[in-house]
């Protein structure tokens, strides 16, 4: 049995792959996604602030809050793009990133989308993709929106040396690998 949904319905996904300034660049780039958010999500410290996230010590990563058009991209889709546009393979780290505030994590609001995510980690292990994963598979809690200056990151700060040499071969990477998924100019 197949869901269908309404053209206008707008459904939320959270993921955590490394620094959200080139994650949300990523997500926000596909058809049928609306929105991308920054933030922090996975820990249990509340309110936290970048600098507190930082440290590591509040158990939050940085995250994006996606919201999207299930009737144009589907959950599954999403996770398919979250675990091609990072390495899932490294525990607290993305490229020159480190601490546990940069861990991999997919998050699942119900039963059917950690069935989703568990499955597409099978099918990528099955497949030899990836030798191992070591995303974390955590149930959504709650998502605190990053300060002001981190949102569309990228696009505010273009001279940036770290967008330069870290968030746009990423980015570049991820879509020249996914030019089917992406939002038409």
């Amino acid at each position: 049995m197949s869901i269908s949904y309404g053209q206008n319905e707008i459904k939320q996904a959270y993921f955590a792959s490394g620094c959200f300034w080139c994650v949300e660049s990523i997500f926000e780039s596909l058809e049928g996604v609306t929105n991308v958010q920054s933030g922090y999500s996975g820990g249990w410290l509340k309110n936290p602030s970048y600098s507190q996230v930082l440290t590591g010590k509040t158990g939050h990563a940085e995250s994006v809050k996606v919201s999207y058009k299930p009737n144009k991209i589907s959950f599954a889709k999403l996770v398919e793009v979250f675990f091609a546009s990072h390495d899932p393979t490294t525990l607290n780290r993305q490229g020159p990133d480190v601490g546990t505030h940069y861990r991999s994590i997919a998050f699942y609001e119900f039963d059917e989308e950690k069935k989703v995510i568990e499955q597409e980690i099978q099918r990528l292990l099955d497949k030899q993709i990836y030798p191992v994963i070591v995303t974390e598979i955590k149930k959504f809690e709650k998502f605190y929106l990053a300060e002001s200056y981190h949102q569309d990151y990228k696009i505010k700060n273009p001279n940036n040396p770290y967008i330069w040499n870290v968030s746009v071969p990423r980015i570049e990477k991820f879509k020249s690998n996914y030019t089917d998924l992406l939002k038409k100019d």
